[in-house]
């Protein structure tokens, strides 16, 4: 067997995977990263990324979709890739995320399939519309550091657990009102974004941002987790150094499903990443 490459942060501890045979990959789901009883889903997707990151010829996720299937519990795991296609500048690769019950039965969780490339050699030339979210600055932001004493004025997330522990999230004022029942209704989540240990971001880490702010569902005065159903994410450079940008709308709710548009931007303004995932909406007011 074969340990993947890691870094020394939690989160390259925490979605290290080790190479059992060709395409067979051993991993163990942290409770550091629950919501509630159940593991987030970006930082699923990114243990899934790594897996692939060995098992393909090139090094950085371009596109990668999971579609969750079942809920994954913290413990072990297998996650099984297979090789689809490989070309001169892209290759892609499907995986999938296997748990065992107690009396053995195999359960898939998680789905995955990705086209992965070279981000360092991508040309350099933007044409874009896009603009960095319009975010007051980090220290005006609210987090669970720096919140008021008032009652009721700090922003917690509504069944958050673990996970909370291990980001160092500030969320802008204006998406915040739910923290004190007073949620904007506009389906929007604005916040700075790091991880706790202070891991600079790369592409690995982006596929955890694109899934780690409170759901949208809260700005919209709902309650309860937003379970993911399908997430598709597109990492379009490699990061600079700093806490990231991360801004979410969700324009329709109907049929008891919502959709999440994520845009992740870095320190140099630039959009490093973006999403879109189908979630279910569980509960109502």
């Amino acid at each position: 067997m074969s340990q993947v490459t890691i870094g020394n942060s939690e989160f390259d501890r925490d979605t290290a995977v080790t190479r059992r045979a060709t395409g067979v990959y051993e991993a163990h789901l942290s409770a550091g990263w629950t919501i509630i009883q159940a593991v987030n889903g970006g930082y699923l997707l990114a243990m899934m990324g790594r897996a692939l990151g060995d098992a393909l010829p090139h090094p950085d996720p371009l596109t990668i979709t999971g579609h969750y299937l079942t809920a994954s519990e913290p413990g072990p795991a297998v996650i099984r890739t297979e090789i689809v296609r490989t070309g001169r500048t892209m290759s892609t690769g499907t995986a999938s995320l296997i748990q065992f019950t107690h009396d053995g039965r195999e359960v898939e969780r998680l789905r995955v399939l990705a086209t992965y490339g070279d981000l360092g050699a991508l040309p350099d030339d933007v044409r874009t519309t896009a603009k960095p979210p319009a975010i007051p600055p980090y220290e005006h932001c609210l987090g669970t550091d720096n919140a008021p004493d008032t009652p009721g004025a700090r922003p917690a997330i509504p069944g958050s657990t673990e996970i909370a522990d291990r980001l160092a999230l500030r969320l802008d004022p204006a998406t915040a009102g739910w923290a004190i029942g007073a949620p904007s209704g506009k389906g929007e989540m604005r916040a700075w974004f790091g991880l706790a240990d202070g891991r600079d971001p790369d592409p690995l880490s982006l596929l955890l941002t694109v899934d780690a702010l409170p759901p949208t569902a809260f700005d919209m005065g709902l309650s309860g987790w937003v379970p993911t159903v399908e997430l598709t994410a597109h990492v379009r450079q490699r990061p600079a150094p700093g806490p990231l940008r991360v801004a979410i709308t969700t324009r329709n709710l109907a049929g008891g499903f919502l959709e999440e548009d994520t845009e992740v931007w870095d320190t140099e303004d630039r959009l490093v990443a973006q999403s879109r995932q189908l979630a279910r909406v569980l509960q109502t007011p």
